[in-house]
């Protein structure tokens, strides 16, 4: 299952699980681990978030379900929501609405490589 961590810099705070690091309307970056994303986002791989976004069915997103940070594609199923892994070694995921998206991936990099970045919105 991919997870995602934060990425902070030096002069960041921690924060403790379940406060903001950001205003919500920030975007922010997190970094892809795991494998459930594949092939379209591998472990270490860098997105940014805009917890703002307009989630609509095919966009890459992160929700929280059961107490867990999930990274997924949102898709419909006739009138179910799905929070879906494009690695078929994992299962789809059934949200009950989409207050469980907390933002969508606008865009995704390889740290330390500046032109290997791809967008996801225009």
């Amino acid at each position: 299952m991919a997870k995602i961590i934060p990425i902070a810099s030096v002069d960041t705070p921690v924060v403790p699980t379940g406060e903001a690091a950001c205003d919500s309307a920030e975007p922010f970056a997190l970094m892809v681990l795991g494998d459930s994303i594949l092939p379209e986002f591998e472990d270490g791989d860098v997105v940014v978030i805009e917890p703002e976004g307009l989630a609509l069915e095919g966009s890459f997103v992160l929700a929280y379900r059961n107490k867990e940070w999930l990274f997924r594609q949102l898709v419909r199923n006739g009138a179910q929501w799905l929070l879906h892994p494009l690695n078929p070694a994992h299962p789809d995921l059934p949200i009950a609405d989409l207050e469980a998206v907390r933002g969508i991936i606008i865009q995704k990099s390889k740290p330390g490589r500046r032109r290997a970045m791809k967008r996801y919105v225009d």
